[in-house]
């Protein structure tokens, strides 16, 4: 889906097809130059991840074992309770792994924290984390992310995996929502 396909759905965007492509590569370049010469097992947080993940994947050089984890945070309406289910555990075993998790964005921390301590407990060698989005401003808890593709504003944010009622998630740019289609 193009940006001319929903231009009214959008109040502006972030990030365009060639602009995200461009981060990816930076940050396919980091992991490789990190990880030379180590089995990583790289994990993607279903579903907002699938883009971001098949794109890392396809623009690192090094070979890479791929798992999926589908977790959810529910609470009241759009609040997170911070109360974590697994929805879809991983298929691998992460004892003595070089585990990186791959998320398509970062705002409040909460269910990337309890998904970080879950997997550390299994026993993995190493474990970082590599998001293409963060939001700063909405952090509630403090994570160390390696890798980051781009720090965004406390904006809603579609496209790219990014969805609003699993809408706009093959957009193939970032833009924030406007307030009129969610309010």
């Amino acid at each position: 889906m193009e940006v001319q396909d929903v231009r009214d759905d959008l109040e502006e965007i972030l990030y365009t097809r060639e602009q995200i492509q461009q981060k990816i590569a930076e940050l396919a370049a980091e992991i490789d130059r990190d990880y030379a010469d180590k089995d990583v097992l790289i994990v993607g947080v279903l579903k907002g991840a699938v883009m971001v993940m098949a794109d890392l994947a396809r623009a690192l050089k090094s070979h890479v074992t791929m798992d999926w984890m589908a977790v959810s945070s529910y609470g009241s309406g759009t609040k997170s309770s911070g109360v974590v289910r697994i929805l879809k555990d991983l298929d691998a075993d992460l004892m003595n792994r070089h585990v990186l998790i791959v998320e398509d964005i970062i705002d409040s921390g909460l269910t990337l924290s309890w998904l970080k301590a879950n997997l550390e407990s299994r026993g993995p060698a190493s474990l970082e984390i590599c998001t293409l989005l963060r939001k700063p401003e909405a952090a509630k808890v403090d994570i160390d992310v390696k890798y980051v593709g781009m720090d965004i504003p406390n904006k809603f944010v579609v496209g790219y995996g990014l969805d609003f009622s699993e809408k706009y998630r093959n957009l193939d740019c970032i833009g924030i929502l406007a307030p009129h289609v969610y309010s």
